[in-house]
């Protein structure tokens, strides 16, 4: 009895393991029946198998759409049953995906993330104003934070008006304004809590809100 033991590894490749060996078997005897009547029949019960072993998901018409490419997958795509689907080729399966393309529009200052300059690059075209003047601050605010969660330490504020006028090309200069960011404690502890927190009013006698 011990000489008829098998290991996994002694015995044929599972083309999709999720659906276990015995399923594997079902298929390999599908693809050997030669009467086409009786291969159909096979193919149809493996499907309901298939299905049946995700039940909340077996009456989705796109989910048994996947069922039938499997099933073509699992016989090597040398099944030849009448699918209610157009058959999967093996060349498109096997086409590898085209290479995403990463933004690395500023690595210096990756830690502020590339949503901060789409921000930027918004604020930039808007006409000059209070409006405008409330979102550069709510931008330069968010990249306090951003640094501040990279950091872990502080910042002064300088630092983040001197990185937002790299950023926007020279088109935002903060350091110009009346105004400080918000302070480091009450950054932090937003990301915390969850909450809201308003501006508190600077040093430099001006408050927003």
């Amino acid at each position: 009895m011990i000489d008829q033991l098998e290991y996994n590894t002694e015995r044929e490749k599972l083309i999709i393991p999720e659906y276990g060996r015995h399923l594997q078997k079902m298929v390999n005897q599908a693809v050997e029946e030669e009467d086409e009547k009786k291969r159909n029949i096979i193919a149809r019960s493996i499907i309901a198998v298939m299905g049946n072993l995700q039940p909340h998901l077996r009456d989705v018409p796109d989910f048994q759409h996947k069922l039938w490419d499997q099933l073509f997958i699992m016989s090597d795509f040398k099944l030849d049953v009448v699918s209610p689907y157009d058959k999967p080729s093996k060349e498109k399966l096997e086409e590898h995906p085209d290479p995403l393309d990463y933004p690395q529009n500023h690595p210096k200052y990756r830690f502020y993330g590339n949503n901060i300059k789409r921000m930027i690059d918004v604020a930039v075209k808007w006409e000059k104003g209070q409006k405008r003047e409330a979102l550069e601050f709510t931008i330069a605010n968010h990249m306090k934070k951003c640094f501040l969660n990279w950091n872990k330490d502080t910042v002064d504020d300088e630092v983040i008006f001197k990185h937002l006028f790299e950023l926007s090309d020279g088109q935002i200069n903060l350091a110009k304004k009346d105004e400080d960011l918000k302070e480091a404690q009450k950054l932090m502890r937003s990301k915390k809590s969850g909450k809201s927190n308003y501006r508190k009013k600077s040093g430099r006698g001006k408050k927003r809100y």
